[in-house]
């Protein structure tokens, strides 16, 4: 569910306070199959309209002053879908990173992958290696990609890497803190996550951002993710900004 055909004209931000924004937003892009279901259609052609609505939203998130978004493309439990599924998106993943260059042409955007990458086709990671070194030079928003992600996969993996390093002498156990560890995930030097949005009227995280959603607001719609439109999003922010942080003090 990626990648972009065009920059939006207008971005209507009015209402959003400048200086209250959230720096770093995650989405569970939820609902394209119920989408294309419900409209008689196979659930790739649902996968395919969340492409647009990727486009349109990390536009928009990018316009005002979102730092960070993280997105949920593929899960580590997606693979339990059928092969016919599997297969249609890698395809659209590949199809799109292959393109990279033009989609992403005058746009200031940096992309980056979070989750075992390792587990996908030789073609695949070059792309996304590709896709990875073609955007580097954007010094706006970091879009963090997460395929082949899992919240539980994630955490456990900082715990080996912990482990290695007090085996090889290189810390204590003592000095494995809340910040030492944090470094050792996917979203290591990206601003905590503030905001977390789900659409298509589920209310779980479903291994998504566990570590990095401690103190994260939530923010639920029914509307399916190809649905999905700026107006949401903007909708999303302002009742962010309309809450009282207080980190469990």
């Amino acid at each position: 569910m990626l990648f972009f055909k065009k920059k939006i004209k207008h971005i209507d931000t009015g209402d959003i306070d400048p200086s209250r924004v959230p720096q770093h937003v995650g989405i569970i892009m939820d609902g394209n199959g119920r989408w294309a279901k419900r409209r008689g259609m196979p659930r790739s052609v649902g996968h395919k309209a969340g492409v647009d609505t990727l486009e349109r939203i990390a536009d928009y998130c990018n316009a005002v002053g979102v730092k960070a978004l993280t997105v949920y493309a593929f899960s580590t439990e997606n693979w339990k879908r059928s092969a016919e599924e599997v297969g249609a998106l890698m395809n659209l993943f590949y199809h799109y990173l292959t393109i990279i260059e033009e989609k992403f042409r005058n746009r200031n955007i940096k992309l980056r992958f979070s989750g075992d990458t390792a587990a996908f086709s030789d073609k695949l990671q070059k792309a996304i290696d590709h896709a990875v070194e073609v955007t580097s030079s954007g010094d706006g928003m970091i879009l963090n990609v997460a395929m082949n992600y899992g919240g539980r996969d994630e955490i456990v993996r900082a715990a080996r890497s912990a482990a290695d390093a007090v085996s090889r002498g290189e810390i204590t156990l003592e000095g494995i803190d809340e910040e030492y560890f944090g470094k050792l995930l996917y979203t290591a030097n990206l601003p905590e996550v503030d905001l977390i949005i789900r659409p298509s009227g589920e209310q779980r995280l479903s291994n998504f951002l566990l570590w990095q959603a401690a103190y994260a607001e939530f923010w639920y719609s029914d509307i399916c993710w190809p649905d999905f439109s700026e107006q949401d999003m903007k909708q999303a922010i302002i009742d962010y900004q309309n809450r009282s942080r207080r980190f469990g003090a």
